[in-house]
């Protein structure tokens, strides 16, 4: 049997409904101008202001380099297929977004953990913060983290470069995922869905216990706080960590760590909106905009913009 090798795939999208398009278009460009010029003032606030240069901020400024890295990977292809009948992306270009954005999902998992870790030490061991909180810690953490999500992306990736693609090329979503790749493929994908399952469980998973973990220790010494002030500011800004942090991973969870078969994807496209789309949207809303050295900083920025 002839069997055509796939050099190029047809990106679906959200939907097929034109009148629907053009408004998920305004809405999904207006989410990006938020995530990108919101990650990027933050960004620029750090690198601009000494006084930010703390293992704290550079935590928060490593959060923003990923989350415009990951909008950017995905949403302005999205906008050019719903803008224009182009709906096609070469074999290479698709690759090229699953490897970035794969990579933007596993930094931002380990990052979510090391920012935990560095409010746990904050509240909890406040006198010995700056001794362990040190900028060689800082270090090794984002090392820690840059070494985990580039193997983890380029394990998955590798995998499905190995995969042939022989029938159908339209994938049923709005940009490439691993999922939608592994039920079009004509190869058998075990060890893919072995390499996800098991990366889901390490970081995913495991990330997320951590992460809760040290967001319990945080609670309990809250719980110690005489002032009532202090600590209604305190469980505020916990539990706004929280709710994102769940929204985020409960999402990533449920759509990874299932087969290839189980997919539904009408479904899935709505959930993936959630982590790949809104997280890094209110990311600096809920760790940044909201805190008061951050306000400064960003205040500094737009004032040097205006003596200029």
């Amino acid at each position: 049997m002839n069997e055509s090798v796939v050099t190029e795939f047809v990106i679906l999208g959200l939907t097929q409904n034109p009148e629907l398009q053009q408004v998920l278009f305004i809405v999904f460009l207006f989410v990006y101008l938020v995530a990108f010029l919101g990650n990027a003032l933050i960004v620029i606030a750090i690198i601009s202001n000494t006084t930010l240069h703390t293992p704290m901020y550079l935590l928060l400024l490593a959060l923003a380099v990923v989350d415009v890295i990951c909008t950017t990977s995905v949403i302005p292809k999205m906008l050019e297929t719903m803008l224009t009948s182009r709906k096609t992306m070469s074999y290479g270009g698709y690759m090229s977004q699953l490897f970035f954005f794969t990579w933007s999902l596993g930094a931002e998992m380990v990052l979510f953990t090391a920012m935990a870790y560095d409010r746990y030490v904050a509240i909890c061991f406040p006198l010995r913060y700056s001794a362990i909180m040190n900028h060689q810690m800082c270090a090794a953490l984002l090392s820690t983290v840059m070494v985990i999500a580039v193997t983890n992306s380029w394990g998955h990736t590798g995998l499905i470069l190995r995969l042939t693609f022989c029938g159908s090329n339209t994938i049923d979503h709005f940009f490439c995922e691993i999922p939608p790749l592994l039920a079009l493929s004509c190869s058998p994908v075990r060890t893919n869905e072995g390499m996800v399952y098991v990366a889901e469980l390490t970081l995913a998973v495991g990330d997320f216990t951590l992460t809760c973990v040290s967001y319990g220790f945080i609670i309990v010494a809250i719980l110690h706080i005489r002032t009532t002030e202090g600590k209604r500011k305190a469980f505020s800004t916990c539990s706004s960590h929280l709710i994102l942090v769940s929204l985020f991973y409960s999402p990533v969870i449920y759509t990874y760590i299932r087969p290839a078969s189980s997919y539904t994807f009408e479904r899935d496209k709505v959930v993936a909106a959630l982590y790949a789309l809104m997280t890094p949207t209110l990311n600096p809303i809920v760790y940044s905009f909201r805190n008061k050295d951050m306000q400064a900083g960003i205040r500094k920025v737009f004032a040097s913009l205006k003596r200029e």
